[in-house]
């Protein structure tokens, strides 16, 4: 009984990490950085600041001038509001192993 648990629970955890990893960016040629984001609401996402700074966390919306993100990698009971205009770039993570 151990075993076929042990087993289920392996296959769980395999199955939802490729299923958080299949996320593609879906870059589309008349793409800002506000319309890249807009369609990753909800998504684990990394921004790379100007100033060469990353914040990474869970992306919760996109206003006019800034971007909600959540779960903070690092410092996950905090949240951080960030200028849309000092984001240089948005790394997703799109493949697992």
């Amino acid at each position: 009984m151990k075993h076929l648990l042990l087993i289920t629970l392996m296959l769980i955890v395999t199955t939802s990490s490729n299923l958080f990893a299949q996320s593609q960016l879906d870059f589309r040629q008349d793409d800002t950085v506000r319309s890249l984001l807009e369609r990753q609401v909800g998504k684990p996402v990394e921004l790379r600041m100007k100033s060469g700074e990353k914040v990474a966390g869970k992306l919760e919306k996109v206003g006019d001038k800034l971007v909600h993100i959540s779960q903070l990698a690092g410092a996950e009971f905090y949240d951080a509001a960030v200028e849309i205009d000092n984001i240089s770039a948005v790394v997703m993570r799109t493949k697992s192993n």
